[in-house]
């Protein structure tokens, strides 16, 4: 059963992920804060081992596998240890997520507890191919798709990859093409090797960029028209919006003098206050409805991290859903929302106790 937008009062809050996640600690603290149980936390490594329990009566919130070297391998399902710097695999780890999501769900149900996501649902987050087909059916802006063999200009990324892994941003004009990426291209005796980096790289050599693209390729593409997006002082810009049942409580500008504006590559908060007068309250407020109307398209995520494009021809399209998406310390919600003057995490505690009266 999901209750993602509906108030309940559970006896006792459950969270699946590793207890070392900064997720896991910033939401304990907040149900601790609302005078409410410590929650429970269910190991990863528990859940994949088939050691996991659940009880009635307990909501079980499901973080990020995060970056545990021992539950990577078994999601990966390797006999080996698995590389956590190496980009290639995901596709791998995406079929190993997803089964151990289907198998969580069905033992969270049968227990009689509560959940805050479906599979299906989250699964489809971290499917950009699937993800976009999904938004553009309900009527959701997204890029135009774009070709992913590098003979046109386009944002090519990994069908399932996140934090920006493997992203590349190609650049073609004429015989001439620009790749820049997150991903460092190592060629040894055995053959060429991609590891995520945090600085980004530019290769202009056509043998480098045609590698690039050819070992992505091998865990599936996802290509998007590049879409030009409004600067700040010279630098680009996107927003990361959260919602929580629904509704958008928390955003964030982030800005760039790179393609990715993504806050481990060298990224910057910017000023929000700034950003809602360069495109003025109208168009703020369509954004929040367009970011809406992307979280209806997952009714039962109880939250989502929704990355917006402001594009410098006035149009506004998502980039990305993200269903781990609200690690934003020290960010204070919107007014008139469940994230008002509280972070992401209390936000999502308000909702679901009903603790919010605008």
């Amino acid at each position: 059963m999901t209750v993602s937008h509906n108030p309940v009062v559970p006896s006792r809050f459950a969270v699946v992920g590793n207890p070392d996640n900064r997720r896991v600690t910033l939401f304990a603290d907040a149900v601790r804060e609302a005078g409410l149980p410590e929650p429970r936390v269910v190991a990863w490594l528990d859940v994949l081992r088939g050691n996991a329990e659940f009880h009635a009566g307990e909501l079980v919130r499901v973080d990020s596998p995060g970056e545990d070297a021992e539950v990577a391998r078994l999601l990966h399902g390797s006999d080996e240890p698995v590389d956590m710097y190496r980009v290639e695999g995901t596709r791998r780890w995406y079929q190993g997520f997803t089964t151990a999501l289907e198998k969580l769900e069905h033992a969270i149900d049968i227990a009689g507890a509560a959940r805050l996501f479906t599979a299906q649902e989250v699964a489809t987050a971290f499917d950009k191919q699937a993800t976009h087909a999904l938004l553009t059916e309900a009527g959701v802006p997204v890029p135009p798709a774009a070709a992913t063999d590098g003979t046109e200009s386009a944002f090519i990324k990994i069908r399932h990859g996140s934090s920006a892994s493997g992203v590349v941003a190609l650049t073609v004009r004429g015989p001439r093409r620009r790749a820049v990426t997150s991903a460092e291209l190592v060629r040894t005796e055995a053959g060429i090797e991609l590891y995520n980096s945090l600085r980004v790289r530019t290769y202009l050599r056509d043998a480098d960029i045609d590698d690039l693209l050819g070992v992505l390729a091998g865990d599936g593409l996802h290509a998007e028209q590049w879409v030009r997006k409004l600067s700040i002082a010279g630098r680009s810009c996107d927003l990361r919006v959260v919602t929580v049942g629904g509704r958008a409580t928390h955003a964030v500008v982030r800005t760039s003098t790179s393609p990715m504006t993504n806050l481990h590559l060298g990224g910057q908060r910017g000023d929000l206050a700034r950003f809602r007068a360069l495109v003025g309250e109208e168009r703020w407020h369509r954004i929040l409805d367009i970011v809406e109307s992307a979280a209806v398209c997952f009714p039962g995520v109880h939250c989502l991290g929704i990355d917006v494009l402001p594009g410098a021809d006035g149009l506004d399209r998502i980039g990305e859903i993200n269903a781990y998406g609200d690690l934003l310390p020290n960010l204070m919600g919107l007014p008139g929302t469940p994230g008002e003057a509280v972070g992401t995490y209390h936000a999502q505690v308000r909702s679901l106790t009903g603790r919010f009266a605008p």
